[in-house]
């Protein structure tokens, strides 16, 4: 008797400057059936939450970040996209042409706001995961 296993294996690939979470992890598993979550390598992670605000381009920036992406993802796999607008759209666009599924992650935001004595405001947000949503292709 012979078995075959056609099953595809899918995996989310993470591009974002947070911690996933437990719920994240638990609706990417049930709500993407993905087998695999992918982390960026530490350095690459850096540089994501390092973005520097005065270059004019950051193609050439975000190039060993598109390289890993490019070496480990194939066709159809997600990618959760988070961070600095322009390099969301970038990576977003990238991600497009690979063949990926790029998505990002809703949440409700509970604001708690404290005045101190000396006239200054304390505000801490709490973020909960809700689901995630595709990226939509022009």
């Amino acid at each position: 008797m012979i078995f075959t296993f056609n099953e595809k294996m899918t995996t989310l690939f993470l591009i974002f400057n947070h911690t996933f979470t437990g719920v994240q992890r638990a609706d990417a598993l049930k709500a993407l059936d993905v087998t695999f979550i992918e982390e960026m390598p530490p350095s690459l992670k850096e540089i994501w939450k390092n973005i520097p605000s005065d270059l004019e381009s950051i193609d050439a920036y975000l190039e060993p970040i598109q390289t890993w992406l490019k070496v480990h993802a194939v066709e159809d796999d997600y990618v959760l996209i988070q961070g600095d607008f322009g390099a969301c759209y970038i990576m977003v666009n990238f991600a497009f042409r690979l063949g990926l599924i790029p998505i990002y992650s809703t949440t409700d935001r509970e604001t708690e706001e404290e005045f101190d004595r000396n006239g200054g405001i304390k505000v801490t947000h709490h973020f909960q995961h809700r689901i995630f949503r595709r990226y939509e292709s022009l």
